[in-house]
């Protein structure tokens, strides 16, 4: 594959070195686009003697005939930055383009991640971190920072990752080991009517059964997202149903169900519904109101007890404000699910992170806070091979 690094002016700069030499030896062909102010920190010559190629400092280099900016971008197949300073990062998130490197982050419509290293107190600043979160927000990855020695002689966060995190990081964002897998994701939450104006909803954005199909698609799968009511924009390269009700999910989901390979029920799915549905707007009146609520289908405790076999593998989650765990467990064995992902409701709702519980058949893994893609890896990750172990429809097995 491709790969653009982006070095910015920090003093992190001369790990980007041993990073493009990463990525070179794991036969990757690598380009470098490089900031002013990074070329204080390493010499332009070190990237040439690395590459083969002079780095891109100048947003008018006259070797190009054409638009550098637009050249870079063309060729590349992911693009990392790293080191990400504070300033690079508002300047990405702002969508400022007003020198080489800028100019191609803004052109670049594959995968990109940034690597951000900065003084730990700059990177607990609430600026740098909502541009930090408006990139995630935009599709970025991030990878780090991570606790350690500073330039300063301080112990802080603020430590870039070091090149081999970041160059399995950009690995993963490559990966193309679901093609000829169809995965179908539920997102977001639902809503149950009351009358022609309100509605029984929920907190649910959405963003991580929107990460999960973004993810598969990039990796290869198809990609079927069946979403509840959302504002965010479908990701590249997937099939889209959009649904209100909890019903309509059931409904659709059982239309693909059998040209799953795995099936990921990210959605949160309300339990309940009114009884009945008025038909013009509830008036308001000087007493309490009273609705009476029916159970809504269990979508995943359905597919549990449709599958026949070991396909197409199941994922849930487990949302909980309580007893994560325990009742994680007990989902998984009540519904008849392969995976199911617990977290508390405080760690996921509304936020672009999540802290996450696997439990399994062996037993229950607890991973760090991840961004959503990144936690959306993972979970790809132990599907892949679920159905690695399973093999291919008709091979024999």
């Amino acid at each position: 594959m491709n790969v653009l690094v982006g070095v910015s002016g920090g003093v992190a700069a001369y790990k980007a070195a041993h990073l493009v030499r990463e990525l070179g030896r794991r036969g990757h062909a690598v380009r470098v686009v490089m900031t002013e102010a990074a070329t204080r920190f390493i010499g332009p010559v070190t990237f040439t003697g690395l590459t083969g190629a002079p780095p891109v400092v100048d947003l008018w280099d006259a070797r190009y005939a054409g638009e550098v900016h637009v050249e870079l971008a063309a060729w590349a197949d992911a693009l990392v930055v790293a080191p990400a300073t504070a300033n690079l990062l508002a300047r990405a998130a702002s969508g400022v383009a007003d020198d080489a490197l800028t100019a191609t982050i803004l052109c670049f419509d594959g995968p990109r991640l940034f690597a951000p290293a900065m003084h730990a107190r700059m990177w607990a600043q609430p600026a740098t971190r909502r541009n930090a979160a408006r990139l995630a927000e935009d599709g970025a990855i991030l990878v780090g920072p991570v606790e350690g020695a500073l330039a300063s002689g301080e112990v802080g966060l603020g430590r870039m990752a070091e090149p081999e995190a970041i160059a399995d990081a950009v690995e993963r964002l490559l990966r193309r080991d679901l093609v000829g897998r169809t995965v179908v994701v539920s997102a977001g939450g639902t809503c149950e009517d009351l009358d022609p104006v309100r509605f029984l909803g929920n907190r649910s954005t959405g963003r991580m059964g929107y990460a999960i199909a973004e993810r598969a698609a990039a990796r290869g799968a198809r990609a079927i997202l069946v979403t509840g009511p959302s504002a965010l924009a479908t990701p590249p390269g997937a099939e889209r149903v959009d649904v209100r009700s909890a019903r309509d999910m059931e409904a659709a989901i059982g239309r693909v169900r059998a040209e799953a390979d795995a099936i990921v029920m990210a959605a949160a799915v309300a339990d309940y519904r009114p009884a009945a549905l008025a038909t013009d707007k509830i008036a308001k009146s000087d007493g309490p109101l009273t609705l009476e609520l029916v159970r809504n289908p269990d979508i995943l405790a359905g597919l549990g007890a449709w599958r026949a076999g070991p396909r197409p593998v199941l994922v849930g989650f487990a949302l909980e404000t309580r007893d994560v765990l325990e009742r994680a467990r007990a989902k998984r064995a009540k519904k008849r699910v392969d995976l199911v992902v617990a977290n508390r409701a405080a760690d996921a709702l509304g936020t672009t992170t999540n802290r996450a519980i696997f439990v399994d058949d062996d037993g229950d893994e607890t991973l760090p806070e991840l961004d959503k893609r990144a936690l959306a890896d993972r979970i790809l990750d132990w599907i892949g091979a679920r159905l690695g172990q399973l093999g291919r429809p008709g091979a024999g097995n």
